[in-house]
């Protein structure tokens, strides 16, 4: 499995000749959209920062949009969609969690959550999370120091944050310019920076909460 940041809350995950898109950055939003050929497209939030799904079409294929709750599999991966609350662009709206399984690793992508607490009721779907996606960079998302606390109580083997700011101006995110720092100093001060995330099922074994940061591309 191969997994490539594209700023904001933009991620390709890529197994095979299988390719995941979440909230892929629309033409519409301020932010760089990406454009790939993707076969599962999902869409946590309604928002053009989060649903560019024009832009992941490629020749004939057309990709299969995942934009709420629900189970569904697609083309060998499991899907389930969990229902919470995001306070991104200063309007309460739906944010779906997703749990994805593939190659035997569970992923779940948190999306634009907004509140820690109404997770609390859907603890129960979140569980045997091998890779987490968690938004850090605060204004309608999770803070960076409540997003880790957070993040590390679903007992993730490994944590890859989104939605920041990078250093020297490189806009990935919204918000908290120092989400990032924030955040790794939650958690030791400790984390690898990577191009891409290529990982396999042998190589989370053991792991407890490592942070993982992906640049943006």
């Amino acid at each position: 499995m191969i997994i490539t940041y594209g700023g904001l809350e933009s991620f390709k995950v890529q197994f095979g000749d299988t390719v995941l898109a979440f909230n892929p950055i629309s033409k519409e939003s301020k932010h760089k959209a990406a454009s790939f050929g993707a076969d599962i497209v999902f869409v946590s939030t309604q928002d053009a920062d989060f649903n560019g799904v024009e832009s992941m079409s490629r020749g004939d294929k057309i990709p299969f949009l995942v934009d709420g709750p629900g189970e569904y599999e697609v083309k060998g991966v499991f899907i389930k969609g969990v229902p919470s609350k995001s306070l991104y662009g200063g309007e309460e709206k739906v944010n779906t969690i997703f749990m994805a399984t593939l190659e035997g690793m569970n992923l779940c992508f948190l999306g634009a959550l907004g509140s820690k607490d109404v997770v609390n009721d859907a603890r129960e779907e979140l569980k045997d999370i091998d890779i987490l996606f968690v938004p850090i960079g605060g204004e309608g998302v999770l803070n960076a120091a409540e997003a880790y606390k957070f993040a590390l109580s679903l007992e993730p083997k490994i944590m890859i944050p989104m939605h920041f700011a990078t250093p020297g101006g490189i806009q990935t995110g919204v918000g908290d310019k120092d989400a990032l720092k924030t955040f790794l100093k939650e958690g030791g001060g400790t984390g690898e920076v990577l191009d891409k995330l290529t990982i396999k099922k042998k190589d989370i074994e053991g792991k407890e909460g490592e942070i993982v940061v992906l640049k943006a591309v």
